[in-house]
């Protein structure tokens, strides 16, 4: 995430009001969106802090819908039926999970095929639902919206995958801005006659025409679309990645081309096992890589990013007012974590602007992820005392969270580990250690260890706990504590600041506040 995105405390940023507790954010915490795609009809339900919703309900049909179009020019019936009773299924869901209004959209297939009115209007009879039916270049401007809602402030080239067709859509500063949409889905090449030679030839001319539109692209190319996540899930079995967390998954696109050849060499089916693919995804990922192929050679990018947020995460977006667009999807979500699960809410902020002169020359970017971790660092506290630190690591480098790139999650997860545990040779940090050096996991050390010395100061959430300061010049670390606080400072609080001290190699000086 870019470091520009960060809001100053003056000016209601991070620790600002909390905005899901506006009546503009309240209304998006719980929203139904069902998205009937060329391959899959799925429904997900977003919950919680809405600038960076969990995930509360989300299930996938695989209905093929698109599948034989190109000979007959009608949805597929099978698929007809399955997504019927999908959605006759997601609308008594939608009941029970009081969602509201499910949001309903329909893309490539529905809208190309000669039966797709009728079909929308069998949805409404069987269901009450009504499908929004949208044009190939609002398709790619709610996937890139999706995109920003994890990204905000992102640039790069947005490029969403379905069964029947593929969406491009260039992002520059928050702003969505050209976009194409194309007939290179998996579903239609496989329709395709010739051969791999001829479908080469017609990807090549299809995205000639694409860069004609859009010109040079030559920054990160986001990907989105099941398609790719497959490919991601691979590229990542090939090199014995150790987090699978696809979102913010980064690749270059020497090391895709390596496994482009990969997929090609080894058992379809041993290869889909390994990977964790559903038997019908992989079936469309041989050309899915011919098209993914082209569109690198084509636009060259430098780097690569998996998305799981797309056109169901950009109807979100669409929803929400600029005020929370605005704000920092990582932020929000650790602020809405802290205000469930916390066993004092709004403690975190007291606890950040207590350590925060240890980070005075901290870069932006790096003191968003310091806020981060005060405002989870007693969120597992249930935990079992034995495992709490464990715990602690998992949930962050696993958590569904916006706006934190892997090394991101790995320095979060460590330092929370370390708010409760000296010894990370406990966890499963060591299956995950490479992804970042040695110095990283020292920074992240000594902040857990901070946490862990301000927390055992724990008054109230707007408590004054006095003052540390930190003279790196000098190596010494002083303390001068208010006399609420001063009351605190026992021995266990005294041993937890001087391995704070030790961490930072520093002599100590303690004192009251007068």
């Amino acid at each position: 995430m870019d470091a520009s995105t960060e809001q100053g405390e003056s000016d209601g940023g991070p620790f600002g009001p909390a905005l899901f507790n506006k009546p503009s954010a309240r209304a998006l915490r719980r929203v139904g969106v069902v998205d009937v795609g060329s391959n899959s009809v799925r429904l997900v339900v977003f919950d919680g802090a809405a600038r960076s919703p969990a995930y509360f309900y989300n299930e996938k049909i695989m209905c093929g819908l698109g599948a034989g179009m190109s000979e007959t020019g009608k949805l597929n019936p099978q698929g007809r039926v399955r997504a019927l009773n999908a959605m006759k299924r997601f609308q008594r869901l939608s009941v029970g999970l009081e969602t509201g209004p499910l949001t309903c959209v329909a893309t490539a297939a529905v809208r190309e095929a000669g039966d797709g009115p009728e079909f929308c209007r069998e949805i409404e009879a069987a269901t009450g639902l009504r499908l929004w039916v949208v044009d190939g270049r609002e398709e790619a401007r709610l996937s890139a919206q999706g995109v920003l809602l994890g990204w905000p402030g992102s640039y790069g080239l947005v490029c969403d995958i379905g069964g029947s067709s593929m969406e491009m859509a260039e992002i520059n500063g928050g702003h969505v801005g050209r976009r194409v949409s194309s007939a290179l889905g998996p579903l239609k090449l496989r329709d395709l006659k010739g051969g791999r030679k001829e479908r080469r030839k017609y990807i090549q001319s299809v995205l000639a025409n694409i860069s004609e539109q859009l010109g040079e692209q030559k920054n990160r190319l986001f990907l989105v679309g099941g398609s790719w996540r497959a490919i991601a899930k691979i590229d990542m079995e090939r090199r014995g990645y150790p987090l699978h967390v696809l979102h913010e998954y980064r690749m270059q696109p020497k090391e895709l081309r390596k496994t482009f050849r990969y997929i090609a060499s080894e058992d379809t089916e041993a290869l889909r096992n390994r990977a964790g693919v559903s038997s019908a995804r992989m079936a469309l990922v041989s050309h899915a890589t011919e098209v993914l192929n082209e569109v690198l050679h084509t636009f060259k990018p430098h780097d690569i990013a998996a998305s799981s947020y797309g056109i169901r995460e950009g109807l979100l977006y669409e929803q929400m007012p600029q005020l929370l667009r605005d704000r920092d999807p990582l932020i929000e979500a650790c602020r809405f974590i802290e205000s469930k699960d916390a066993r004092l809410p709004g403690f975190g902020k007291t606890l950040y602007q207590f350590i925060q002169p240890i980070y005075k020359s901290a870069r932006p970017e790096r003191k968003r992820i310091i806020k981060a971790a005060c405002l989870l660092h007693d969120v597992s506290w249930r935990a079992h005392p034995d495992y709490r630190a464990e715990v602690c690591f998992d949930n962050a480098t696993r958590a569904n969270l916006g706006g934190l790139k892997h090394s991101e999650r790995i320095f979060l997860g460590l330092a929370l580990l370390h708010r409760y545990s000296n010894n990370r040779a406990v966890s499963r940090f060591h299956e995950l250690g490479a992804l970042v050096d040695e110095h990283t996991q020292h920074e992240a050390e000594i902040l857990g260890k901070a946490m862990r010395f301000g927390a055992m100061l724990w008054l109230r959430k707007d408590a004054d706990l006095g003052k540390m300061r930190w003279y790196p010049k000098k190596k010494l670390l002083e303390l001068r504590l208010t006399d609420d606080a001063a009351g605190l400072y026992g021995e266990v609080a005294e041993a937890r600041f001087l391995s704070l001290a030790s961490s930072l190699g520093a002599k100590t000086k303690v004192g009251r506040l007068r």
